[in-house]
C-alpha cells in the first residue's frame, strides 16, 4: 500500500535482475473480440523495432490455438508459441500457450499450469512480473476484452515508470477491458488499435532525456528555480508538500510525464504544469499512485491477526470500542483488510463487532473510490473464496463490500505530515508510506503515530520500514513482519514542522557556539502538564457540540448545569440543559453556526441545586477545522471567568452586564419572558412531533428489516445465479477466441472450396467422395450422369444408389481402398454407350490414416474411337497422313512411319505428327519440282473446297531402283474440315508403261 512514487532503488525493493535482453518489452493483452484488434495493432508496426512482443489472451484449454498462424499474415516479425523458459527476443511475438498462466522472470518466460477452477487473470499476472523484472522498460498493451483483467497488473507498469496504452473503448468489439484500464487514470494513451502502434514507436525511439538534476538539499533550488516551481505548483494544487518526499523519486516520476508529454525539459515541463491543470493532476496522482491490494503480504497480516488483532479483542470490555487508525490508505484495499481481521476476531470469540476503524489519505479521489468500496474481479486472486463469500457481493464484474464492514470504518482525508493525528488508537498500520519520505519526515510521521496510540497500542508497519529513534519506546512483537507495541505514551512534540514558518519564533535564528539549546521534544510532557493547567484554571467550563448539538467534549465541570434523566442516556444538548437555558442556547447556536461568528448572552440568572443563584452567560463559537467538519464550542461564563457587573445595578429581568474587553466584539443577544415562553412551547410540540416521527421510523424500520430478510433471500439467490454466471463468462470468453479463430478458418475453407469447386468445373470430370461408412460426402455435378444422386442424398450410403456403371467391382473396391489405403485403376464401359477410366483413391487426413474415398470417372469415349480409327488405319497397307484445315499432321498410319523410317530422307522423318505437310512436300527430294507443285496446289485446293478431291501419280526414284506412287486427298466431312491424303506404290503395275 502506497501514496507515493515507486522508489525500487531507495527502498530496498526488488529490483530488475540482471537481462541479456535490454530493450522494451511490449505485454499485449486481450480478450473476447481481441483477434481483430491484435491484427490492426501488429499491421500497424514495422518488423525492426528492436521490442519484444507478448501477447496473453484468454485461451481454451481444450482448444488447439491457431493463432500464431493468424497473426503471422500480419506482421513480418515471427510468431511462435512460448515454451517454457524460452527466452524473449527482439522483434519477435510470442503467445501464452493454451491452459496456461505465463510470467516474466529475468529475460525468459515461464509458465504454470492454469487453474482449472474459478476465476484465473493471465493478463494481470504477466504485467505484474513484467513491471517488477523490467521496470521502465515495461509496455502494457490493453485491446478488447470483457471484464477487468490487466488493471491491477496495468497499475504496477505506471507505478515502475512504464508505458501504458489501451484501445479506445469504441473501437472495441467489447469494452470492459480498456473501460476498466482507463478508469484507473493512468493510461498514457487511448487510440483505436491501428493508432497504437506509431504512438509505442515514438515512445520506443525518442531520444534520452538528459536527468533532471535533482537538488542536494532540502534548500537547493536549480538554476532556473523550474523544481522549486513545480513543487509550488503541486503543493497550491492539492496542498501536498513533495519537498518532504525522496527527491529522486520524485524526479523519475516527473521524468516519466516528460516522456509521455515529450517535452524537452524540465523548464518546459513546468511551464506545461503551470497552463495545464489536467496535466498537473495527473502528475500528482502518478506521485501519489495507488499501489495497493488485499492483505498484501498475507503472512504479515496472518501473524497480525493472531497477535495484535486477537490481543486487542480479547483485552477490550465489549462496552468499550476498539480504535483503529490506517494512514495513506490508498484506494481503501488495507482499511478493508483489516477491518476484516477484526470482524473475524469477533465472530471467532462470539461477541458482537464493537470497533471503528479510521482509514485516512491525503488524496480526496483515493478517499472517494475507497469510500464506495467496489472493486473489480481482479481481488479474487488475492481473497479467499471464503472471504469473497462471507464479506463481499458480487455485482456483474465487480465485488462490493458488504455494509457491515462498511459501516465499521470513516473515510477521510487526512495529511500525515500537516494535520493533527488521531488520538486513543488501540493500532496503527501505516505500510509501505515512510518509504517515500525524507528521514526527517519518517521520524516525524512516527512521533505522530506514536502520539496517536493508547497505551499498550499496537504498530504495523511495512516490511523495509523501521521506528529509527522510537526503538526504545516499543516492544517487538514480530520483527520479521514489523509488527511493534508501545511502551509509554508521549505528548506530540511542538516542532517546527507543526507550526507554520512564519509563526516559528526560532525562524532565522542559529544556534550560537557555546549556548547549549534543548530539544522541544526533550520538555514535551511539561508543555502538555501546562497546558492543562491552563485549560483548568483559565477556561471556562465549555460543551464541544457537532452541528446538530450532540455533545461531543466536556471541559471543566458541568456538573451545575447538565441534567441527566430517567430513561435511555441521549446527547441532545436540549434534554441536558436546564429549561431556563435551552431557548437561549440553542437560539445562540443557531445563529453563529449560521453567521459564523461568535455570539453571547445577557447575563443570565440560573438556581443551582442548593438552591443559590448564579449568574452567567452563554458565549457560543463556531469551530471551524482545517478538514472536517464544522462544530460548536458553548462556554458557561461566570462571574469568575470574565463576567462584570456594569456601575448600574439593573432591575430584575433586564440586568445587562459590559463583558470584558476580550469579548467586546462579540454581539450579544438577549431574550424577553414572552418570547422564552414561546420557545418553550415550541420545543415541547417540536419534541412531540420527533416523537410521532420516531414511532414512524421505528415503524417503518420493521417494514424495512422484513424486506430485508426478503432481500438478502433475494441477494443469495442472485449470488449463486452471479457465479454460475460468471462461470458462463469466462466460458463464453474463451469460446469467444476459438470462434474467432474458426471464422478465420472457415473463411480459409470457404477460399479452399471455392478454388475446388473451379477446378471440378474446369476439369469436367464425374467425382464423388464418401467417407468411412461410404456415405456420400460430395459430388460434382458430372457424376449424375452415371449416379441417380441429387443435393439432398449427401449422408446417404452410395451403395442405395443405382448407376449406370458395368463395374460390379465397385462397392468392394471402395471399401478395399479405404482399409488398405492403395489406388485402383480400371478402364470401364458404362450402359449409356460411353467408357470410362476409373480411379479410387484414399481420401486421408494429415496423419495418413484414411477416412474415406474418392472415385473419379473420367470419360475416354473419345480416346477409344481415335485407338479404334488408328487401328483401322493401320491396317491398310496405303501410307496415310490425316491433316488439319491447316495441313498439319494429326494421325499417320503405320505404313506411313514405316514408309519414314525405310527411307530415311530428312523431309520424311520430320512429316511427324503436328509437321506442316506442304512444308515437307516442298523440301521433298525424292520427286520433281513439278510434281512438289502440283501435289501442293491440289492439296489446297481440296482444303480450301474448290475441288471436291486430288489425285496425281508422281515419281520418287531410288539410286539403284525405279518407284512410281499415286496420291490421292479425299476431304474430311467434318465441323473441323482437314483432309486425308494417301500414297500408294504401283511400281510394279507401271515398270511396263514407263519401262
Amino acid at each position: 500500500m502506497s501514496n507515493a512514487p515507486d522508489v525500487a532503488e531507495d527502498t530496498g525493493a526488488t529490483t530488475p535482475s540482471t537481462h541479456r535482453f535490454k530493450g522494451y518489452v511490449v505485454a499485449v493483452g486481450a480478450s473476447a473480440g481481441g483477434l481483430d484488434a491484435l491484427e490492426r495493432f501488429f499491421q500497424s508496426l514495422p518488423p525492426n523495432t528492436g521490442a519484444a512482443y507478448v501477447v496473453i489472451q484468454h485461451l481454451s484449454p481444450d482448444h488447439k490455438s491457431m493463432m500464431a498462424n493468424l497473426l503471422a499474415r500480419h506482421t513480418a516479425m515471427p510468431v511462435v508459441t512460448v515454451e517454457h523458459d524460452m527466452h524473449i527476443e527482439a522483434d519477435r511475438v510470442h503467445l501464452i500457450p493454451p491452459a496456461s498462466m505465463m510470467s516474466a522472470s529475468g529475460d525468459a518466460l515461464r509458465l504454470s499450469p492454469k487453474n482449472p477452477r474459478g476465476l484465473t487473470l493471465p493478463i494481470d499476472l504477466f504485467f505484474t512480473s513484467l513491471a517488477k523484472e523490467f521496470g521502465n522498460r515495461a509496455i502494457g498493451v490493453i485491446l478488447s476484452g470483457t471484464g477487468s483483467d490487466g488493471t491491477r497488473g496495468a497499475v504496477a507498469i505506471n507505478d515502475a515508470g512504464g508505458l501504458l496504452l489501451s484501445q479506445d473503448p469504441e473501437s472495441a468489439k467489447f469494452d470492459g477491458m480498456p473501460r476498466s484500464v482507463i478508469a484507473t487514470g493512468l493510461v498514457d494513451a487511448i487510440l483505436p488499435p491501428e493508432d497504437l502502434g506509431p504512438r509505442l514507436l515514438e515512445h520506443i525511439h525518442q531520444l534520452p532525456r538528459a536527468k533532471i538534476r535533482v537538488p542536494a538539499l532540502a534548500t537547493e533550488i536549480d538554476q532556473d528555480g523550474a523544481h522549486e516551481e513545480a513543487m509550488h505548483l503541486l503543493q497550491h494544487s492539492g496542498g501536498i508538500n513533495f519537498r518532504e518526499y525522496k527527491p529522486a523519486t520524485v524526479m523519475r516520476r516527473m521524468e516519466r510525464r516528460m516522456q509521455v508529454r515529450q517535452t524537452p525539459d524540465l523548464l518546459n515541463y513546468v511551464r506545461l504544469l503551470g497552463a495545464d491543470r489536467a496535466e498537473l493532476a495527473t502528475l500528482r496522482r502518478e506521485l501519489l499512485i495507488p499501489v495497493t491490494s488485499f492483505f498484501r503480504d498475507p503472512e504479515a497480516f496472518e501473524v497480525l491477526a493472531e497477535t495484535a488483532v486477537k490481543t486487542i479483542v480479547a483485552e477490550r470490555p465489549d462496552n468499550q470500542p476498539i480504535r483503529v487508525w490506517a494512514p495513506g490508505i490508498a484506494t481503501g484495499e488495507e482499511a478493508y483488510s483489516l477491518a476484516i481481521l477484526f470482524a473475524e476476531a469477533f465472530e471467532r470469540a462470539r461477541r458482537w463487532p464493537n470497533f471503528k476503524l479510521f482509514a485516512t489519505d491525503v488524496e480526496p479521489q483515493n478517499i472517494e473510490v475507497a469510500g464506495a468500496g467496489v472493486f473489480s474481479e481482479a481481488i479474487t486472486a488475492e481473497i479467499s473464496p471464503e472471504r469473497l463469500e462471507q464479506f463481499f457481493l458480487r455485482r456483474g464484474n465487480h465485488f462490493v463490500i458488504k455494509n457491515e464492514i462498511r459501516q465499521s470504518i470513516v473515510f477521510a482525508r487526512h495529511n500525515l505530515l500537516e494535520d493533527p493525528p488521531f488520538t486513543r488508537m488501540d493500532l496503527v498500520s501505516c505500510r509501505n508510506l515512510l518509504i517515500y519520505f525524507r528521514p526527517e519526515a519518517q521520524e516525524r510521521a512516527l512521533r505522530r503515530m506514536q502520539y496517536a496510540l493508547a497505551p499498550g497500542g499496537f504498530l504495523f508497519l511495512g516490511p523495509s520500514e523501521t521506528l529509527a529513534n522510537l526503538q526504545t519506546d516499543f516492544t517487538s512483537v514480530s520483527s520479521k513482519h514489523k509488527i511493534y507495541r508501545i511502551l509509554r505514551h508521549v505528548a506530540l512534540p511542538l516542532d517546527s514542522a507543526t507550526i507554520p514558518l512564519s509563526r516559528n519564533v526560532l525562524a532565522g535564528t542559529s544556534a550560537r557556539p557555546g549556548i547549549r539549546t534543548h530539544s522541544v521534544a526533550t520538555d514535551a510532557a511539561a508543555i502538555d502538564a501546562a497546558q492543562t493547567t491552563l485549560l483548568r484554571c483559565y477556561a471556562p467550563t465549555s460543551l464541544l457540540l457537532n452541528r446538530r448539538h450532540d455533545l461531543l467534549h466536556v471541559f471543566g465541570d458541568v456538573s451545575h448545569y447538565l441534567r441527566i434523566g430517567e430513561g435511555s442516556v441521549t446527547l441532545d444538548l436540549a434534554k441536558l440543559l436546564p429549561n431556563t437555558l435551552v431557548a437561549i442556547a440553542k437560539a445562540l447556536l443557531y445563529k453563529a453556526a449560521r453567521d459564523r461568528a461568535p455570539l453571547r448572552s445577557d447575563i443570565l440568572g440560573l438556581t443551582l441545586s442548593d438552591q443559590r443563584i448564579e449568574r452567567l452567560r452563554l458565549v457560543a463559537r463556531p469551530i471551524e477545522p482545517a478538514h472536517g467538519e464544522p462544530h460548536l464550542l458553548l462556554s458557561f461564563e461566570t462571574e469568575s471567568t470574565g463576567v462584570q457587573e456594569s456601575e448600574t445595578e439593573p432591575g430584575p429581568g433586564s440586568l445587562r452586564i459590559q463583558p470584558p474587553d476580550s469579548l467586546s466584539p462579540i454581539e450579544t443577544i438577549s431574550l424577553d419572558r414572552e418570547t422564552a415562553q414561546r420557545l418553550e412551547t415550541l420545543e415541547r410540540e417540536l419534541a412531540a412531533t420527533r416523537e410521532s416521527l420516531q414511532a414512524t421510523i421505528e415503524e417503518l424500520e420493521t417494514a424495512n428489516e422484513e424486506l430485508q430478510a426478503t432481500n438478502e433471500e433475494l441477494m443469495a439467490s442472485n449470488e449463486e445465479l452471479q457465479s454460475s454466471n460468471e462461470e458462463l463468462q469466462s466460458v463464453n470468453e474463451e469460446l469467444y477466441t476459438v470462434n474467432a479463430e474458426n471464422q478465420e478458418k472457415i473463411e480459409i475453407l470457404n477460399r479452399l472450396n471455392a478454388d475446388l469447386d473451379g477446378m471440378a468445373k474446369a476439369a469436367s470430370i464425374a467425382t464423388i467422395f464418401v467417407d468411412s461408412q461410404l456415405r456420400l460426402t460430395r459430388f460434382t455435378p458430372e457424376a449424375t450422369s452415371l449416379f441417380k444422386i441429387r443435393d439432398a442424398d449427401l449422408g446417404r450410403p452410395i451403395d442405395d444408389f443405382t448407376n449406370l456403371l458395368q463395374y460390379p467391382e465397385f462397392i468392394p473396391e471402395l471399401r478395399q481402398t479405404i482399409i488398405d489405403g492403395e489406388m485402383l485403376q480400371h478402364e470401364i464401359d458404362a450402359a449409356n454407350g460411353r467408357h470410362y477410366l476409373v480411379r479410387v483413391l484414399p481420401y486421408a487426413v494429415r496423419n495418413g490414416e484414411a477416412r474415406g474415398a474418392v472415385a473419379t470417372f473420367v470419360d475416354i469415349t473419345t480416346l477409344r474411337d481415335v485407338e479404334r480409327l488408328q487401328a483401322v488405319l493401320d491396317s491398310l497397307p496405303e501410307y496415310v497422313a490425316v491433316l488439319d484445315s491447316n495441313a498439319s499432321i494429326t494421325m499417320v498410319n503405320r505404313a506411313w512411319r514405316t514408309f519414314a523410317l525405310d527411307n530415311a530422307h530428312p523431309s520424311l522423318i520430320r512429316a511427324g505428327l503436328g509437321a506442316d505437310y506442304l512444308d515437307v512436300c516442298a523440301k521433298s527430294q525424292l520427286t520433281g519440282q513439278s510434281s512438289i507443285d502440283d501435289a501442293v496446289a491440289g492439296i489446297k485446293q481440296v482444303l480450301a473446297g474448290e475441288i471436291p478431291a486430288f489425285s496425281m501419280e508422281y515419281p520418287c526414284h531410288l539410286p539403284n531402283r525405279s518407284r512410281w506412287y499415286v496420291m490421292h486427298v479425299a476431304p474430311i466431312q467434318h465441323p473441323g474440315r482437314g483432309v486425308i491424303v494417301s500414297h500408294i506404290n504401283i511400281s510394279k503395275w507401271s515398270v511396263n508403261q514407263h519401262g
